[in-house]
C-alpha cells in the first residue's frame, strides 16, 4: 500500500491538501490557516491557534516546553554505546536551536531543527527509520506519531521560506513534540 493511500486512512483529504498548501504557499496568512487545520489532525487546534496567531508568552512557553520535553526524551532514550556521542551532539544542537527560537530566528534554526528531529527519531527507533516502510510502520504502531511523521517528512530538508512561514511550520512541529 502506498504511503499516500495509507495516510488517507488516518487523515482527511482537506488536511492532506492543507499540508500541500502549507508547503507550497508563499502567503503567511495561508500558511497559518493551513497549520491550524493540521493542528486539528494532532488534536492541538485551539491551543495551537492561540500560539501561532499571537506572539506572546504562549510562544515562549511552547519553546521551553518543547526544549525540555525533547531533552528529557533524548536523555531517557536507551541507545547503543555507538550512538552515545550522537545523543550528546543532539542535546547540544537542541540548546543552540532553543536560543535561536527565543530570539525569533526560526529561519536560521530551520535546518538544525529538521536534523534534530530526524536524529531523535533515529535514536528512538534505530535503523528502522532508514527503511522505506518506516512511515507505514509509524502509522500502524502509533497513529498519532505516524501522522506527525507524515507532516514532518513533508517539510523540505532546506527551506527558503519567509521568517513568518518558517515560524508557523516549526511551531506546529514543536507543539506536537512538546505534547507527545
Amino acid at each position: 500500500m502506498s504511503e499516500n493511500n495509507l495516510i488517507e486512512e488516518f487523515v482527511e483529504k482537506k488536511s492532506i491538501q492543507a499540508l500541500a498548501s502549507l508547503v507550497e504557499t508563499e502567503d503567511e496568512n495561508t500558511a497559518v490557516k493551513n497549520s491550524i487545520q493540521l493542528a486539528d489532525v494532532f488534536g492541538l487546534g485551539s491551543a495551537f491557534k492561540k500560539i501561532v496567531e499571537n506572539k506572546d508568552d504562549e510562544e515562549s512557553k511552547l519553546i521551553g516546553s518543547f526544549s525540555n520535553n525533547l531533552a528529557l526524551l533524548i536523555q531517557k532514550t536507551w541507545v547503543e554505546q555507538s550512538d552515545e556521542e550522537m545523543k550528546a551532539q543532539v542535546l547540544y544542537v537542541l540548546e543552540e536551536v532553543r536560543k535561536q527560537f527565543g530570539k525569533g530566528k526560526y529561519k536560521a534554526a530551520y535546518s538544525n531543527f529538521i536534523s534534530i528531529v530526524n536524529d531523535v527519531v533515529y535514536l528512538m527507533f534505530g535503523n528502522q527509520t532508514k527503511t522505506e516502510d518506516f512511515a507505514e510502520y509509524a502509522l500502524r504502531i502509533d497513529p498519532e506519531f505516524g501522522m506527525f511523521w507524515w507532516y514532518f517528512k513533508s517539510l523540505p530538508q532546506e527551506a527558503d521560506w519567509s521568517e513568518g512561514k518558517t515560524r508557523t511550520a516549526l511551531l506546529l512541529a514543536m507543539h506536537f513534540l512538546a505534547n507527545y
